[in-house]
C-alpha cells in the first residue's frame, strides 16, 4: 500500500500461518462454544477503541475481522455460536473475539501486528479463518459467512474520492450519536440560525469586500478548496480570494509539510518568534487580501459551508488534502471525531501562533469534552481574537 502503510507479519509461515495451521479443526470439536469466548458488544467495542488509541501511538497496526452469517437461512446466531470453537482455534493469545452486533456479527481484534511490504496480513488472515470455517461447516455453508476485513492505520490516497475513515473501525464515534441526539440538534440548530443572521447583518460588507477584490485583482471573488470534513469526507470550503490568480501551491504545501514535520520556520526566519502556521508577507497575496485575511473576513463565505452542513459554527480547522497525507496517526483524530467549524479552541487560543502538535491536543480536548455550553464561551471568545488579530496572517 502507499505511504508506508501496508501493515502486515514478518515472515508470516513462520509465525501467524503456523501457529494457525498448528491448531486445525478436527471433528469431534464442540457443535456449539460457550458463550464466554466471545466478549459482550459494549466490551468488545470498549476494547477497539482502546486498540485504536493503542495504535495511534504505538505505530502497531492491527485488523478489525467481522463474520455475518445473516444470509445462512436468516438465522446468524446459531451459525456464529458455531463457528466459536473455531475461531478459538484459530486465533492467539491476544487476539480479542467479541459480538460487534450481539448475535448478529462476531468480531475479531488481531493485535500486535509488524510491518512486512511481501505478505499482505488482511489477506493471509483471512484466507486461513475461511480455511478452519470451511474444514468445520463445509464449503457451501461456509460461504454463506461473509467476512471482511479492516486494517488500521488505514492507507489513504488524496486522489481518491472516498471518505478517510472506515465506520467499521471508529463504531464508538456513530454509537456515541443516540446519547447526544438533542445536544446534536440544537447545535446544528444554533449553526443555521447563527450562519443565517451573519450573512444577512454583514451583508453590506460582504457587497463591499466583493467590490474592493474585484477593483483590485483579475479573477473570482470567492476561492473554493477541497478540505475534509468529519470522517474524512470532501466538500468545498470557500473563502474570498485573498490570492493573485493562477499561484503555485507547492510554496504553502511544502512549508505546512515542514511546519507539521516540526521542521518550523524556513519560511518565517524570525528565530525570536514563535513558529506560526501560515506564511508570513507571503508575496502571493494581495494588498486587500493581507487585510481580509488579517481580519478574517476572508472566511465569512464559510459560514454558507455552515448552512449546507458541511461545517459548524465552532470545531476544529477543516484541512486540505495535502496536509492530512502528511499526519501522523493520531493528528487523524481531529478530522474524524468531530465536524469542523470556522471558530474553534485553537483560534482563540494563539490561532496561527500555536505549535501544531499543541493545536492538535486543543482539538482532541475540544473533541473529548465537547459540550453547547463549551461552543458558546469558544463563539463569546472569537472577536476578541479576530479584533487582536494575534497571529492572524
Amino acid at each position: 500500500m502507499a505511504n508506508g502503510l501496508s501493515k502486515t507479519f514478518p515472515n508470516p509461515e513462520r509465525s501467524l500461518a503456523r501457529e494457525i495451521t498448528s491448531k486445525s479443526v478436527i471433528a469431534s470439536a464442540p457443535s456449539v462454544a460457550p458463550p464466554e469466548i466471545a466478549l459482550a458488544e459494549d466490551v468488545f467495542h470498549s476494547m477497539l477503541t482502546l486498540e485504536r488509541r493503542r495504535a495511534e501511538r504505538s505505530r502497531q497496526p492491527f485488523v478489525l475481522m467481522l463474520l455475518d452469517a445473516t444470509e445462512e437461512n436468516g438465522s446468524s446466531g446459531k451459525a456464529l455460536y458455531q463457528a466459536l470453537d473455531v475461531l478459538a482455534l484459530t486465533t492467539r493469545e491476544t487476539d480479542l473475539i467479541g459480538w460487534y452486533q450481539k448475535g448478529i456479527i462476531l468480531g475479531i481484534i488481531f493485535t500486535e501486528l509488524t510491518e512486512d511490504e511481501k505478505y499482505p496480513v488482511p489477506e493471509i488472515l483471512r484466507s486461513k479463518v475461511v480455511a478452519a470455517l470451511r474444514e468445520r461447516f463445509g464449503v457451501e455453508r461456509a460461504g454463506k459467512i461473509s467476512i471482511s476485513v479492516h486494517l488500521f492505520p488505514q492507507d489513504w490516497d488524496r486522489e481518491r474520492a472516498e471518505t478517510v475513515a472506515d465506520s467499521k473501525l471508529y463504531s464508538d464515534l456513530r454509537r456515541q450519536v443516540p446519547a447526544k441526539r438533542v445536544s446534536l440538534a440544537i447545535k446544528r440548530l444554533i449553526d443555521v440560525l447563527g450562519s443565517a443572521a451573519f450573512l444577512l447583518v454583514m451583508s453590506p460588507v460582504l457587497a463591499a469586500i466583493a467590490i474592493a477584490i474585484k477593483l483590485t485583482s483579475t479573477g473570482s471573488i470567492v476561492f473554493r478548496q477541497e478540505r475534509l470534513g468529519q470522517y474524512g469526507e470532501r466538500f468545498q470550503c470557500l473563502k474570498f480570494r485573498t490570492m493573485y490568480t493562477n499561484c503555485d501551491a507547492k510554496v504553502h504545501q511544502d512549508y505546512v509539510q515542514q511546519f507539521i514535520a516540526g521542521q518550523n520556520d524556513n519560511a518565517n526566519a524570525d528565530a525570536s518568534q514563535p513558529p506560526v502556521y501560515k506564511i508570513k508577507n507571503d508575496p502571493r497575496v494581495t494588498a486587500v487580501g493581507r487585510f481580509l485575511r488579517k481580519t478574517s473576513l476572508d472566511e465569512i463565505p464559510q459560514f454558507w459551508n455552515v448552512l449546507a452542513g458541511q461545517m459548524s459554527l465552532v470545531g476544529p480547522r477543516p484541512p486540505v488534502p495535502y496536509e492530512f497525507e502528511i499526519y501522523d496517526i493520531w493528528h487523524r483524530r481531529r478530522v474524524l471525531e468531530v465536524k469542523p467549524g470556522i471558530t474553534g479552541l485553537w483560534q482563540v487560543s494563539g490561532r496561527s501562533r500555536t505549535k501544531f502538535d499543541d493545536m492538535v491536543r486543543l482539538d482532541l480536548r475540544y473533541c473529548k469534552s465537547w459540550s453547547l455550553w463549551l461552543d458558546l464561551k469558544i463563539i463569546v471568545a472569537t472577536p476578541k481574537a479576530v479584533l487582536t488579530g494575534e497571529g492572524a496572517y
